[in-house]
């Protein structure tokens, strides 16, 4: 029979068998993986020009005058929200939601390797949010033409300026409604039908991921109400639009 301190450092010999050091194993991997990617950067910069535009003239305006791509997003958002909050309110939120989610993913199932079996909640959503942002941003960097009009790709752009739709508020107590309903379904659903993801967060951190994820869908959702509906605010008062 083997003895206590015998399995002891049998698994501890098992254990080490499992592990690699950092140093050089990971480290050797990432600065290869630096360089591929500096040496890329660099062919790619020798024989393509970065997008520069003519010397700013203040009696010419640019139309349209565009922000940096990595802005375009934000952009993008006005067309659908009032500039409080989708200049303010919706970054502050991705941020905060960004700066969160270590705090909010409790589940050590898909660290350090990727598993989308052990991540069905979390690798869906988060891939949700990172297309529906590239897609704001690709549609105002390359579909928004001259007054910010919507060109279809491959289609010529044109300084003849449209005549919008007519755009219509819901009324305020319909508005109010749809907001409190959407919500509340939102949270009540998945403690119904998913009730052991309600506990394994718990009551805080089910609220703020709910919140979040529902903040991101409803802005998709505002989205579609203007583009189909022509819906421009949900909710307008003397002091907020939405």
């Amino acid at each position: 029979m083997e003895s206590s301190w015998q399995k002891k450092e049998l698994e501890e010999v098992e254990f080490d068998d499992d592990t690699v050091f950092t140093w050089p194993t990971l480290v050797v991997k990432e600065f290869l993986a630096a360089l591929f990617v500096l040496v890329g950067l660099l062919f790619f910069s020798f024989f393509v020009n970065a997008p520069l535009g003519e010397i700013s003239d203040p009696s010419q305006a640019e139309n349209p005058a565009k922000a940096p791509w990595y802005f375009a997003g934000l952009q993008e958002q006005l067309v659908y929200f009032d500039p409080w909050f989708a200049g303010v309110v919706l970054p502050s939120i991705i941020l905060v939601g960004l700066i969160m989610l270590p705090y909010l993913d409790n589940n050590p199932k898909g660290n350090g390797y990727i598993s989308f079996k052990e991540r069905k909640f979390a690798m869906p959503v988060f891939i949700s949010g990172y297309v529906f942002w590239y897609l704001l941003v690709y549609v105002g960097t390359a579909l928004r033409g001259p007054y910010w009009t919507f060109f279809w790709p491959g289609q010529a752009w044109t300084h003849d300026f449209p005549t919008p739709p007519p755009l219509h508020n819901l009324p305020l107590p319909a508005g109010i409604a749809m907001l409190i309903a959407f919500y509340a379904a939102g949270f009540a659903i998945p403690i119904f039908f998913k009730r052991n993801f309600f506990q394994n967060l718990g009551v805080v951190r089910y609220a703020l991921v709910m919140g979040l994820l529902l903040t991101m869908i409803g802005t998709a959702g505002k989205i579609i109400l203007r583009l189909a509906f022509d819906v421009k605010y949900i909710i307008v008062t003397p002091w907020i639009n939405l």
